[in-house]
């Protein structure tokens, strides 16, 4: 029995079949579960903990900047670089990230396998990074790094892309969400190793930063074989599914314009999605709120040493923040898809965040616990905006074909709120206060964008693509 068409069988971001076009009512909700939870054993462990290693090898620059430098063996004196230099070399690495995402992701929807390209970004980025044990300069340390933001660039975006093949629109947010949390616990793994390896600074000859790079590099090296061997591609490829099952992971995702295609998108969607108003909001929110994240990335271990800390000490104090960031990421995910309210929960962990940036700015400089709650507090609003804000754009690109750009255009707006922060923090206060009106800004943006939705909503507004849709909120 078919049913025709009717607003109450709409779902969140997805397009409403054309005229002539029905919905079955035997659609296999049972079996849809069942595949869900076997993919979610397959691809959400892997893929959340290489997210974790890309993270790590992205941040480990920060605690190699300060570690051990109480005995002129940090990464700044070993290699005579400066601050100003230190700022460039990561400057120089988000600006791979800019450049490299939206490429990468065209390859990989067209050219090359999601399992063997990520797994080769993978394995370049891990050789870099077990190579930077060995700089000597600071000429080296500003290549390897730019190679590295190569590399690494194509790695989030295709995993993101990877979750759209498999999984229906309404079941993608929450996925996200879980594997972009784990950067959070990569922020506090980095910190935890970093203390480890730094209490044996000057092991077989070696400083405690070169033992950073070697154990993180070669970790992530020893990973390239299971993401090629169990990261599945496609469903037509899986063979971990019997015939009848990729049919159904197939038509469960085709029913609304999901899926691996390789078909191009017009001129008009291309456009739509790069340059519309709001699309350009999203991208603009998304630049902000990295600028705060980006500061936990590069900077934590910094700024909890000028709280009067050691550099080692730095290094476990800089875990809190990260976990709590993770804790809340998780929480404020699961209930912004539950309630389908991804506007109003940006809103009040971002004000959060910007209160917590502000307190800090404002509080004396010798005020040393209290500042570190109001980073604490300030992650709140850092790390949780980030998963809503990739969830947002995937369910309200402007046409289903070009869900792969909006991914990697949006994520590329990271690399610009990245080098951002790798300049606001050479004066302490001015990171304080710019960390939080980018805070406040992403609130401010990201209530009018709940607003616009709903209005979308009302007047019918349809897709690039001519197509009826329901705007995420």
């Amino acid at each position: 029995m078919e049913k025709t068409d009717t607003p109450e069988h709409l779902e969140e971001g997805k397009a409403v079949p054309s005229s002539g076009d029905t919905i079955h009512e035997e659609f296999d909700y049972e079996r849809n579960r069942l595949l869900n939870k076997r993919l979610d054993l397959r691809i959400l462990p892997l893929c959340s903990f290489l997210y974790l290693l890309n993270f790590l090898d992205r941040g480990n620059i920060a605690n190699a900047k300060v570690l051990n430098q109480e005995t002129g063996d940090d990464l700044l004196q070993k290699t005579g670089m400066t601050a100003s230099g230190y700022s460039l070399t990561v400057t120089l690495f988000s600006l791979a990230y800019t450049l490299f995402e939206v490429p990468s992701n065209w390859i990989m929807k067209h050219y090359v396998r999601p399992s063997i390209w990520l797994a080769t970004l993978l394995g370049c980025w891990g050789a870099l990074t077990l190579g930077f044990a060995g700089v000597q300069n600071y000429a080296t340390v500003l290549v390897l790094r730019l190679l590295i933001g190569v590399f690494e660039a194509g790695f989030f975006p295709g995993i993101v892309y990877l979750i759209t093949i498999w999984y229906r629109h309404d079941e993608r947010s929450v996925r996200i969400a879980v594997v972009i949390a784990f950067c959070n616990l990569a922020g506090a793994f980095g910190g935890c190793i970093a203390y480890g390896l730094g209490t044996a600074n000057g092991g077989a000859g070696l400083e405690g930063f070169r033992w950073l790079f070697i154990l993180e590099g070669t970790i992530t090296m020893l990973c390239v074989i299971p993401t090629l061997f169990v990261l599945p591609d496609y469903p037509a490829r899986a063979k971990f599914l019997s015939p009848s099952e990729k049919k159904f992971a197939e038509d469960r995702v085709k029913e609304r314009g999901g899926g691996y295609s390789r078909d191009h998108a017009t001129r008009k969607e291309i456009l739509e999605t790069f340059f519309s108003p709001r699309m350009l909001a999203h991208y603009l929110v998304y630049i902000a709120n990295v600028v705060t994240q980006g500061s936990f990335t590069f900077f934590t271990p910094t700024l909890v040493t000028g709280l009067g800390y050691s550099s080692i000490q730095a290094q476990l104090l800089t875990v809190p923040p990260w976990v709590v960031g993770f804790v809340v990421a998780i929480l404020v995910s699961y209930s912004a898809d539950r309630f389908n309210a991804r506007g109003w929960h940006i809103t009040v962990i971002s004000t959060i965040g910007g209160a917590g940036w502000l307190t800090a700015g404002l509080l004396p400089s010798t005020s040393y616990v209290q500042r570190y709650g109001a980073l604490v507090m300030a992650a709140t609003g850092a790390f949780p905006a980030a998963p809503l804000c990739t969830s947002w754009v995937t369910v309200n690109s402007p046409s289903l074909l070009t869900i792969p750009f909006a991914i990697a255009l949006h994520n590329s707006c990271a690399g610009i709120g990245q080098i951002i922060a790798q300049w606001i923090w050479l004066d302490v206060d001015t990171g304080n206060f710019t960390c939080a009106a980018c805070n406040f800004f992403v609130a401010i943006v990201a209530f009018s964008l709940r607003i616009h939705y709903g209005r979308m909503n009302r007047n019918g507004i349809k897709d690039a693509r001519g197509e009826k849709r329901v705007w995420s909120y």
